[in-house]
């Protein structure tokens, strides 16, 4: 995990799995390309023999209508934006992803401008930004709209791309002010021209071997392009294509196929979008939209932390201030948390004041998984509003950085050897191996929880199952773990407790365990037992160390997390620990 010092931020140090040949990792990539769906599979392919085509001079004239095209405006976008960024934006300075480049020239492939930015920047997901300056970022967005329509006046593969196109076609529908075009017809034209030819590309290149949230993004550009269009046959498309995704997004609990709370978000964001648009439109809205709506808001809020942020979980931050609570609103959601998402692979025990959210499923499928963080079994612990026991979350990153923030020992859990339970691509996107099984089962008695979970994702290098139980008393003043490691292979492990910067810690005068503070006042103690390994040859002590905060978008904060290390003893490994709430001081 990264370590800071000083002022600074140091790189992570390179897991293990990740120093692997290239020629073993073009050997994971080709099995990976195996491994995918088979529909996806066949569509990639045939995406790819498209490409020619889509390149080609006669598919532009395919792409053009035959009577100029008049836009009807949409419903407003009102999800939260960021007018600070709207700000920088606005002089020209364009932070997206890790990168930022001021002054892009040509706006949407300057040079040194890396995918993930070329990628945003052409998405116009900095759009809501701009706009949420006023009525005075309208000639600067104008502006902007302009040259980029000059610059990309024929098909281009990655601003093409179909789920590129399909942000770009929801971020400007959501703009009316931009769609007008200030009152100038003849840009209002190439605005709307622009529109047609891209619903219509989405049209002829969907599902393009998509999957997951790019390929709802695709088609949600599409559904949204036909409405404003007012085009029957290219809507009947876009439905028929939500029509045949949505059982491939949902699982049956109701959580998206990716795993992520971040994605979650996201999707049902879209889904409420395109709820919300064939409502005003009036069309008929599909009886599967109004389910997967209803289906995926109750695993939303399961997701949700004390503070109404997300849990940081498979490449997730908190989320922009407000966003989870109004997309359930959107939602019309008015049903409970999920205790339990046995699909999904998440579990929620909640008592008193009391909540922990543990990763207890297996990693997506390749193809589904690029969001996936080798993070399995980790566990996140909330008093109230307050974050106490965190993951380190994510943010858009590169390298090192993109590899630490995925690993393993960025979770509170266990790591063995400073190697992955799950092995990641080496370009952080994807897993190489997940583990195979995943097994949780949980109980409940006089209003006590007890969550029994394992992985073998340290079974095929070290022989190894790491077990994790967890019991939360009927109060929420006491919760347990008991982590066991069954086998004989590895050489050291670490137990991590990643804390929230928020959290004030100290070493018990015994150093064999740890006081936390809150914000609060309240106050909690963890302890640790080991039983079997070592720690230094004193069994039961405990250390803070380092850790880094990645939770809030855009920033990087110092916080510390509690160890406990050691080496194997040859015959696995069993550590204990209690974090109990302390008696608030008189």
């Amino acid at each position: 995990m990264p370590r800071t010092s000083g002022a600074c931020v140091s790189l992570p140090e390179m897991p293990r799995e990740l120093g692997s040949p290239m020629k073993g990792t073009w050997r994971r990539r080709y099995r990976r390309l195996l491994d995918l769906p088979p529909g996806m599979l066949r569509g990639r392919i045939l995406y790819r023999a498209k490409l020619p085509i889509f390149a080609g001079s006669l598919y532009d004239r395919l792409l053009l209508g035959r009577h100029a095209p008049k836009l009807t405006a949409l419903p407003a976008d009102s999800w939260p934006a960021d007018p600070a960024r709207g700000r920088e934006i606005a002089t020209g300075s364009f932070h997206l992803g890790h990168q930022t480049i001021r002054e892009p020239v040509p706006l949407g492939r300057p040079i040194g401008a890396e995918e993930d930015w070329r990628i945003a920047f052409n998405s116009f997901a900095w759009l809501a930004d701009l706009m949420a300056l006023g009525a005075p970022a309208t000639p600067v967005a104008l502006a902007f709209m302009e040259r980029w329509l000059a610059e990309n006046p024929r098909w281009e593969a990655l601003a093409w791309r179909p789920d590129v196109v399909g942000r770009r076609l929801s971020a400007w529908l959501a703009q009316p002010l931009l769609l007008a075009a200030g009152g100038d017809a003849a840009l209002a034209l190439k605005i709307g021209e622009a529109v047609e030819r891209q619903t219509r590309h989405l049209a002829h290149a969907l599902p393009a071997g998509l999957a997951g949230q790019a390929l709802l993004a695709a088609v949600k550009g599409l559904i949204l392009g036909a409405l404003a269009l007012g085009h029957e046959g290219m809507l009947a498309a876009g439905l028929k294509q939500l029509a045949r995704t949505l059982p491939h997004q949902l699982l049956a609990d109701g959580g998206h196929v990716e795993r992520s709370p971040a994605v979650q978000l996201a999707v049902l964001r879209d889904l409420c979008d395109l709820r919300i648009a064939l409502e005003a439109s009036g069309r008929p809205v599909p009886n599967e939209l109004v389910l997967a709506i209803a289906r995926m808001a109750p695993v939303l809020r399961m997701l949700q932390a004390g503070d109404g942020g997300l849990a940081l979980f498979n490449d997730s931050d908190e989320g922009p201030a407000g966003a989870v609570d109004l997309t359930l609103l959107r939602a019309d959601a008015k049903a409970k948390p999920l205790a339990s998402a046995p699909q999904s692979g998440f579990q929620r025990l909640a008592a008193g004041s009391s909540v922990v959210l543990v990763d207890a499923g297996r990693p997506p499928p390749p193809g589904l998984d690029s969001h996936a963080h080798a993070g399995t079994l980790s566990f996140e612990f909330y008093h109230g509003k307050e974050r106490v026991i965190v993951n380190c979350g994510a943010q858009p990153a590169e390298g090192d950085w993109l590899l630490a923030q995925r690993a393993t020992a960025a979770h509170s859990t266990v790591t063995v050897d400073d190697t992955n339970s799950s092995a990641l691509m080496s370009d952080g996107h994807g897993l190489a191996r997940p583990p195979m099984e995943v097994v949780a089962r949980r109980e409940e008695a006089e209003g006590n929880l007890w969550l029994e979970t394992s992985h073998d994702g340290y079974q095929p290098n070290y022989g190894l199952v790491h077990h994790r139980r967890l019991y939360l008393s009927a109060d929420g003043a006491d919760l347990r773990g008991h982590d066991r490691l069954e086998g004989s292979g590895g050489k050291r492990f670490t137990l991590s407790f990643h804390l929230h910067p928020a959290v004030n810690a100290s070493l018990a005068q015994d150093r064999q365990a740890v006081l936390l503070r809150l914000p609060s006042g309240a106050g909690f103690r963890l302890r640790c037992q080991v039983v079997g390994g070592t720690i230094g040859g004193a069994p039961g002590e405990v250390a803070l160390a380092e850790s880094i905060y990645l939770g809030r978008p855009g920033e990087r904060r110092r916080s510390q997390q509690v160890m406990v290390t050691g080496e194997l003893s040859g015959a696995g490994l069993e550590v204990k620990w209690q974090l109990s709430r302390e008696s608030r001081r008189k």
